[in-house]
């Protein structure tokens, strides 16, 4: 289940009873997350975690993840996605300073824990009128005294070639996307490159690509359009491909989503 809220501009969502794996992928967005039941193995940027109940997952834009459950059961899992737009605004607000990075990926503090749980259940449930916004100040005062740093002190040192290819991709997501054009562009090999991008993203080239293109076409299903005319439009050879790839990344299928987020929007109204 998922819910937008217009007042904050931001999205919560809480996944029960899920058991299904998710590869490895990034959001362009920060996600804050809350285990509520359920164990599983996490890796983020290339460091291995086991998550159980009290944990919070703290995910900044462009952080490569992906979780399998570990313990036979299924994924009790609550969440925050919030844009980049928003956490510079509150951290201006609550610091003074620019965008912030979360330091670690992972927080277990029951404070911070119940202010997060408040503030979700506010949301699921509608809630409207200053205490929602004031939930939301406290939860990110908190996250950022406990865990959060300028952005530059948290990311490595940027390779150029590699941004190149990302950039590439970035803006040709919905083309034909070769290696060979990666190198030329990057101005590496073929095996260098694979190796620098997948130790600098966490991610292969073609696994950021084809997440680059779900998140588009993420967008696109938000807007109405069919999932036939979305896999023409960001890249994917066929619809079955793109309906495979879907709903490893998302969970759902691209009709179900399509329709989940009508039904939202009707229900909105």
């Amino acid at each position: 289940m998922s819910v937008f809220d217009d007042e904050l501009r931001i999205e919560a969502y809480r996944f029960e009873g899920i058991a299904q794996p998710f590869p490895n992928h990034f959001h362009d967005y920060y996600v804050v997350g809350l285990v509520e039941g359920g164990a599983r193995r996490l890796l983020c940027n290339n460091r291995d975690y086991t998550l159980s109940a009290g944990d919070m997952l703290l995910l900044n834009p462009s952080d490569s993840h992906g979780c399998v459950q570990t313990d036979g059961g299924t994924l009790d899992y609550r969440a925050l996605n919030i844009s980049k737009e928003i956490i510079s605004e509150l951290s201006r607000e609550i610091t003074g300073e620019s965008v912030p990075c979360f330091s670690e990926n992972i927080l277990n503090d029951g404070d911070t824990a119940d202010c997060f749980r408040r503030l979700h259940d506010m949301i699921m449930c509608g809630h409207s009128g200053f205490e929602k916004e004031e939930a939301l100040l406290i939860l990110i005062s908190s996250l950022i005294k406990l865990v959060g740093k300028p952005f530059l002190e948290c990311v490595s040192r940027r390779s150029e070639p590699i941004e190149r290819a990302c950039r590439f991709m970035d803006g040709h997501f919905a083309e034909h996307i070769t290696l060979e054009q990666l190198c030329k562009c990057s101005g590496l090999s073929k095996s260098t490159l694979l190796r620098s991008f997948t130790k600098a993203k966490g991610v292969t080239p073609y696994r950021y690509l084809q997440a680059v293109r779900i998140g588009r076409a993420k967008e696109l299903l938000e807007k109405g359009e069919k999932p036939a005319e979305v896999a023409l439009q960001t890249g994917f050879s066929d619809q079955s491909h793109f309906t495979d790839y879907f709903g490893t990344f998302i969970g759902l299928p691209p009709t179900a989503y399509r329709r989940f987020t009508e039904d939202k929007e009707n229900k909105d109204e």
